[in-house]
């Protein structure tokens, strides 16, 4: 690396007050080109330049209110510069690639970052820059991403967006940005995805239809409040939910053939849903709840073979609810309370009470009409009247005629490019929003397949007993060897609750396209006893990718001392199985919670990659009333789903944390001990002896204290998993710079 760019490096360490992420630069005395990526920083030369830069630091966003100044233990000091962190920014102008995370930078972003004129993606999330976005920023002309979620800014998004000719990606979500949708964006032919969700835009939005590559559309959480204008034609997802969109569903979303997901829920939409809606071919999440959509649902309604989940709740559609949507169909998760349908009287309310809302919206049409009528009828007078005077004019000017004469210029035709859609497989096959972390989850993934019964056998040598693995909450496991050599884990499940063929197979579709790192893979399934797609089914196996190493629990036991994994070892694990469960939280819509978790499913493969199983089994096991998201005690169900997690998750920090202890001794005893954590006394009392003898104080500390808010007995009070992942990445940060101090002593020791 050229040294002005080494200084320039050591410059924004400096600027960004040493933060722990860049603790590695201290005393490295290396090319920083050759220095190794780690999940916070990571660097890229080219030509002995930096051209990627990617910082993510611990200062999360968690204030509501920010007023420019800089926050204690939130933002960077008072002695911050952006402006000057920025000039220094600019030295390395050969960046392509710069992403700045949850470093506490706050300020207006500066003008000069147009400088870094190479550009193309730029990520500067989860900071505490407010103002506008800079003007120069339309001369980035290469930028093809651009992130700046979770800030701070406020003023309207910029109209010029359209100068950006090569942005695909643009994300401004979380922050508050005032003022329209700027048409501008609908001029940018390169879109793929647009989120500005969570701000607080008004007005129009407009036509969307000119953005033939948009795939993605997140306007959710803000303040539009005009008719649905017509869409893109290759969306495949459109949230749209927490705005003030009124009138008619347009009958053109029906049209859409690659929509597969739609939300339109909590706005002000009336009307009778299309019927197409819910017969698109790749529909698979449909959410209408809470807007004022009357009328009746026709008896012959037809719904689309991906269609998983429909939300019709807190409207006022009445009449027979149809076949497709009953309840008594088990083929997708359903949720009608709320209207006045002629079933299930204690959800519903009386017929009189919706039919009134429909009676006053014909009224109220008709009344519309009545006004459009009388205003037609009045300009067509004022027409006829102004035609009069330009008759009597026009007599006048052939008689004296002007000096000079003028033609008005022709209007050129405009020519719409028909380019192509350009979606891409990945997301035409996964009936999901798919997040960056299961587009990287899914790359080198297995292929999914159908497995016959007589290969089971076959690799089991008929189920034999030797090859019995155990059993779990959910069904005995086997280990196979299939005809190529290769091993698998044969999971064998009995249902209780009887589901057609058909079904099952729409949720094991469902279930086969959760693929991330940190989960085992699912190779496939078999149905016993096949038959027709409308006969039900009791047993199913589902085949993953074998692990060879166990489960975690086994090596938090002093049974197998050669097995017991140090602190670093434990805290490695622990890191994987946090992204996995948060990618199912978040990573894909609806979200997978419930998953399960324990020590017993945590595997790790033959390099010790901890892999969560028997995930998503919420998909395939639990019952509708179960899965319908009503209110217990003012908490949607996927609230309190999304809390166990984070509760079991903090047992599994307990059990890494005493180890063997955990055996037998139950959630009472453990939450009694908690206070044990609090004395080095206490901690030398329960705590594993292994993660004594090779955990520094502070990082131990960092992880009792986000595991005792896991357990806490007060929900609310639980963190989220991106909280419980920070915390953990970065007590795996303190220990491995106590490891290296450790190391260093002993060298100078020696």
């Amino acid at each position: 690396m050229q040294s002005s760019q080494t200084q320039a490096l050591l410059q924004l360490r400096k600027h960004l007050e040493y933060p722990l992420a860049l603790e590695i630069w201290e005393n490295y005395s290396g090319d920083f080109c050759n220095l190794a990526s780690t999940p916070h920083m990571a660097i890229t030369c080219q030509d002995n330049s930096v051209s990627e830069l990617k910082i993510m630091g611990d200062k999360h966003v968690k204030v509501s209110d920010f007023s420019g100044f800089a926050v204690p233990n939130e933002t960077l000091s008072d002695g911050f510069s952006i402006d000057s962190f920025v000039t220094t920014l600019s030295r390395l102008s050969g960046l392509r690639v710069l992403s700045l995370v949850s470093l506490g930078i706050w300020g207006p972003l500066p003008d000069k970052i147009h400088r870094l004129a190479l550009l193309e993606v730029l990520d500067l999330s989860s900071n505490f820059m407010f103002g506008s976005i800079p003007p120069k920023v339309s001369t980035l002309v290469k930028l093809q991403t651009l992130t700046l979620d979770a800030n701070f800014f406020n003023d309207s998004v910029p109209d010029w967006m359209d100068s950006l000719s090569n942005l695909s990606s643009l994300s401004l979500r979380n922050n508050r940005f005032k003022g329209q949708f700027p048409p501008s964006i609908s001029r940018i032919a390169t879109l793929t995805d647009v989120a500005l969700s969570h701000n607080e835009l008004s007005g129009k939005l407009p036509d969307l239809s000119s953005l033939t590559n948009l795939h993605v559309l997140d306007l959710r959480d803000n303040h539009l409040d005009s008719e649905l204008p017509i869409m893109p034609k290759g969306l495949v997802t459109a949230l749209l939910s927490e705005n003030s969109f009124s009138g008619e569903i347009p009958a053109q979303l029906g049209e859409l053939a690659q929509l597969q997901h739609l939300d339109l829920s909590f706005n002000s939409l009336t009307g009778t849903p299309p019927s197409a809606l819910f017969s698109m071919a790749n529909i698979s999440y449909l959410n209408l709840a809470s807007n004022m959509l009357s009328g009746s649902l026709p008896d012959g309604l037809s719904c689309g073979d991906e269609l998983g989940f429909v939300d019709i709740s807190s409207n006022k559609l009445m009449g027979v609810l149809p076949s497709c949507l009953s309840i008594a169909s088990d083929r997708r998760v359903v949720k009608f309370g709320g209207n006045c349908f002629s079933i299930d009287a204690q959800h519903q309310h009386q017929e009189s009470y919706c039919k009134a809302a429909h009676i006053k919206g014909k009224q109220s049409k008709g009344k519309e009409i009545g006004v459009l009528l009388g205003a037609i009828a009045g300009a067509v007078i004022i027409v006829a009247f102004l035609a009069f005077v330009l008759f009597i004019l026009c007599r006048r000017c052939r008689k004296y005629p002007s000096r000079g004469s003028f033609e008005q210029p022709a209007m050129p035709k405009l020519a719409q490019e028909n380019s192509s859609t350009g979606i891409s497989p990945e997301l035409l096959a996964n009936a999901r929003f798919i997040s960056q972390a299961a587009k990287l989850g899914t790359q080198g993934s297995p292929t999914y397949r159908l497995f016959s019964l007589e290969e089971l056998k076959d690799a089991t040598n008929n189920f034999d007993p030797m090859t019995f693995l155990g059993e779990g909450s959910i069904g005995k496991l086997y280990k196979g060897k299939l005809e190529n050599g290769a091993y698998v884990g044969i999971r064998t499940i009995t249902l209780y609750r009887k589901y057609s063929i058909r079904n099952l197979k729409l949720r094991l579709d469902l279930l086969s396209k959760l693929r991330h790192p940190h989960l085992v893979s699912l190779l496939g399934h078999c149905i016993d006893g096949g038959g027709q797609d409308d006969s039900n089914v009791d047993r199913f196996f589902l085949i993953y990718e074998y692990m060879p190493n166990g489960n975690y629990h086994t090596h938090l036991s002093e049974n197998c001392p050669a097995k017991v994994l140090k602190w670093s070892d434990r805290l490695a694990v622990l890191i994987g199985v946090a992204k996995a469960v948060h990618f199912l939280h978040t990573g894909v819509i609806p979200g997978s919670f419930n998953n399960r978790l324990k020590t017993n499913n945590i595997l790790l493969d033959e390099h010790r990659i901890a892999k969560l199983s028997d995930y998503g089994m919420s998909i395939i096991m639990e019952e509708n009333e179960k899965v319908d998201a009503k209110k217990e005690g003012g908490k949607p169900w996927q609230r309190k789903q999304l809390e166990d997690d984070v509760y079991n998750f903090g047992f599994i920090l307990l059990e890494s944390l005493v180890g063997p202890i955990v055996t037998g001794k139950g959630e009472t005893f453990l939450l009694n001990e908690m206070a044990s954590f609090g004395s080095q006394d206490g901690r030398k009392r329960i705590v594993d002896p292994i993660v004594l003898t090779t955990s520094s104080q502070e990082s131990l500390s960092i992880v009792v204290s986000i595991t005792s808010k896991c357990v806490s007995p007060e929900p609310s009070t639980r963190p989220s998993f991106e909280d419980v992942l920070w915390n953990l990445q970065y007590a795996a940060q303190v220990q491995a710079t106590a490891d290296a101090d450790q190391k260093s002593d002993g060298a100078s020791q020696t």
